[in-house]
Parts: C-alpha cells; structure tokens; sequence
C-alpha cells in the first residue's frame, strides 16, 4: 500500500526580491566598465582582474534573476516538481564561471610577475574606491535575499569577493604610490583568484550534490531508522532514499514493515505520526511511505540499489 504526503505544503517559503538582483546586476555591469577602463588607462592588471570579476558578478546576479523567475513557475504535467532546480543549476554555472575566469587572472598574474609594467596608481585607487563603494551597496541590497536561495547566495559570494579584490587593489594602490613596488600588483591578482576558486569550489560542490539527488550532510539515516522502529507498530524501516529537491527542500522516501495487519484507517495514523516525526526532527519536507507487512526483510536494512 502506498500513501504519498506532500507534508511541505503550507510551509511558508519566503520569495527573493528579483528587483534587488536586477539593480545589482546593473551596478556590477557599471562597475565592471568603469574598472575596464581604469585597468587600461593605469595599466594595473590587478584592476583589470577586479573588472573581470565584476563582469562576472554581473553575469552572475543576471542568471540568479532569470533563475528565480522561472523557479516561480508551477508545476506542469512535464514538470511534476516544478522548476525550482533552475536555481541550482545556475547556481552551478556561476561556480563554473568564477573558477574559469580565475585560471585565466592566475595565467596572466604569473606573466605580470615576470615582466613587471610601470602602474598609474592614483587612477588604479580611484577607480578600486568607486568599484568598492559600489560592490557594498550591491551586497546590502542583496543580503536578505542571499539566505534565501542557494542561486542568490551563489550572486552574494560573487560580490563578497569583489568587495575583498577591491579592499586588496585599494591597499596595492597605496603600497605602489609610496614604494614603487609593481610586483605588488601580480601578487593581488593571486590573492583574489584563490580566494574565487575557494568560493567557487564551495558553491559548485554544493550544487552538484544537490543535483545529483545526494542526501543532505546533516540527515542521518541510520537515527531516522531508529527512531521509527521505537514505535510499537512498526517492525522495521527500510529502502529509504532521500534527496534535496533544492537547498532547502528535502524528500525522503521509504518502506515501513509492521507488526501485524492492520486496517487501512490505523495505518493512516502510523503514518501521520512517522511524518511529524521526520518533519519535525530531521526537517524532511516531503515524505512518501510504502507500508507492507511479512516481507521478511534483514532487521539492519536500510536502503539497497534500486537499478
């Protein structure tokens, strides 16, 4: 007997502000222009990386904005979870992004060093503290929406890395006008393309756990199981499988075994009592339940290949 109970329903979900995602990609749009500019005027590569990394934010903040309108569509005949995973999938290109145009700062930082170029370091500083000023605006309008979704969080740490590159540029502005040290300029491009591949990793790891139907790192099993066989109508828990739908919406599906034969109107009420279990002590979403009864299954089964 199967039952499916769509347990996450009337949960509230709070909706991402798309008005704020577009303002920041037209402010990183702006910003990434600006710098361009100031890059080849001063000649600061570290500035012209900051650009890129802009550029990218804007490109990043555009996605999360189609990303999330098209997540609002509702379910369809074709669609039978909706298109919320649209988030994690350009959550997913926005990593990938971050990490190739990171190799590409690295290669041309490793040149730099070795043929060093004389840097105009008052626009390179002027520029850096406009790009700043604008990259906090830009996080301010987007920190909300960031703990809301893993496509806008994905934005937000695109912009917290821009802010640090820009805080980094502004210091090397500094350094190159006092001591004439241009190597100071490669060695920022370093910093800041080591610090995206470590935001990038993250954020690409996560998105591909998620899409890939891996269980979340907190949802322990084996304590799922326990608890569910402590009721006394249940013999055992088994064939379970759960996955994240997206970053906040888990589903978990399972065999219960019981004890005897039961009625279809107390099975209902085992079941009710497993959900509110699984709801409220693991945060599971949506459950599905298969109850049987003398299927014989080993006692310490908890899930077996489906393929």
């Amino acid at each position: 007997m199967s039952k499916p109970k769509h347990t996450h329903k009337g949960r509230h979900r709070h909706p991402v502000n798309e008005k704020n995602l577009l303002a920041a990609t037209f402010l990183n749009l702006v910003i990434a222009i600006v710098e361009f500019a100031g890059g080849i005027l001063s000649g600061s590569l570290a500035l012209f990386s900051d650009a890129l990394h802009n550029l990218s934010d804007a490109f990043a903040t555009f996605i999360a904005y189609m990303a999330t309108l098209i997540g609002k569509r509702e379910a369809d005949q074709n669609k039978t979870f909706g298109y919320k995973r649209i988030e994690i999938l350009a959550a997913l290109i926005n990593a990938v992004i971050l990490i190739v145009i990171s190799a590409f700062l690295l290669k041309e930082a490793w040149h730099r060093w070795h043929h060093p170029a004389p840097i105009n370091s008052l626009i390179m500083l002027v520029v850096a503290m406009i790009g700043l000023l604008a990259n906090i605006f830009a996080l301010i309008i987007l920190k909300r929406d960031a703990r809301k979704s893993i496509n806008v969080k994905a934005a937000y740490v695109h912009l917290i890395g821009d802010s640090l590159s820009s805080v980094v540029v502004i210091i090397g502005g500094v350094l190159i006008t006092l001591f004439d040290i241009y190597w100071i300029d490669p060695l920022i491009t370093l910093v800041i393309s080591l610090y995206i591949i470590r935001s990038g990793y993250i954020i690409l790891k996560d998105s591909v756990n998620i899409l890939m139907q891996s269980a979340p790192d907190h949802l322990d099993l084996p304590s799922i199981k326990t608890r569910v066989e402590l009721m006394p109508e249940v013999l055992n828990i088994h064939h379970m499988h759960a996955w994240m739908l997206t970053d906040r919406e888990i589903h978990l599906e399972a065999h219960v075994e019981l004890n005897s034969d039961l009625k279809l109107s107390q099975v209902k009420t085992i079941q009710r009592d497993i959900e509110q279990l699984l709801k409220n002590g693991f945060r599971v979403h949506h459950v599905t339940l298969q109850f049987e009864y003398k299927t014989n299954h080993a006692p310490n089964l908890i899930h077996t290949n489906t393929g």
